[in-house]
């Protein structure tokens, strides 16, 4: 899902902005800019170069992207339908539509290293050099079982988890006095994501009794599943475009 964000730049009141493209199902960021400004002709360039580098073929990627003014430009829509990609945007006033792009820019901002401001937008770009790289491939995100969005976008999740299976359980064969609740297991990793889950028979009975009551409850529209038991780019999934 395209995506920018705003860092502050050294004079007050003007920023730089940083586009991410992530993939929603491993998290993994498969491209970035930090440009001067929010550009219907630089989120143009940025979605084509990085669907190139990705090797995405046709007909194979959904982006999903907020409301700004260059994700729902004529020129992003046309250069999207002439690269067979599938778009879709948040819902009209809901803030938590992006929730996967949202996640990622707090933990950027949220770093100790984060500045006050950037002394320049190469000093932004630097700093992106290094966050990305540690992002991929260090930080071991809660949503994906404790494993790094690099295990999950590249197919490595299956073994590193065997891996600590194998670990837990010899733990516990050593001391399983220090196990109370039994053999300890992984973090469970997902195998499907959502951004707006569709309604269950759960949902579907609790809105039924509400409206025999006389009342009524909102629900969340039946989202588009992103992508699913995936390694890489090169099997149909979703990215998360900036806007």
């Amino acid at each position: 899902m395209p995506r920018h964000g705003a860092g502050r730049r050294p004079a007050r009141w003007t920023y730089f902005y940083l586009y991410v493209m992530l993939d929603v199902f491993s998290r993994y960021v498969v491209g970035w800019m930090v440009a001067h400004r929010e550009s219907a002709t630089l989120a143009e360039r940025f979605i084509r170069e990085t669907c190139l580098r990705q090797g995405i073929d046709r007909s194979q990627l959904t982006i999903h992207a907020d409301r700004g003014p260059a994700m729902t430009s004529k020129p992003v829509a046309l250069l999207l339908a002439d690269l067979g990609v599938t778009k879709t945007h948040a819902r009209p006033h809901v803030s938590n539509d992006n929730p996967f792009s949202e996640a990622q820019f707090k933990t950027l901002k949220y770093r100790p290293a984060f500045p006050e401001r950037f002394g320049s937008i190469q000093d932004a770009r630097g700093y992106c050099h290094v966050f990305f790289p540690w992002y991929n491939r260090e930080h071991h995100h809660s949503s994906l079982g404790l494993l790094t969005p690099a295990d999950v976008h590249h197919g490595l999740a299956e073994g590193r988890v065997a891996a600590r299976t194998a670990v837990l359980a010899r733990a516990y064969a050593a001391h399983p006095e220090r196990f109370p609740s039994g053999a300890p297991h992984p973090p469970a990793r997902p195998v499907e994501v959502w951004i707006n889950p569709p309604k269950t028979r759960a949902t579907e009975e609790t809105r039924g009794r509400a409206a025999t009551r006389g009342g009524a409850l909102d629900h969340a529209r039946a989202g588009q599943l992103l992508s699913a038991h995936r390694s890489d780019l090169h099997r149909p999934g979703c990215l998360e475009a900036p806007a």
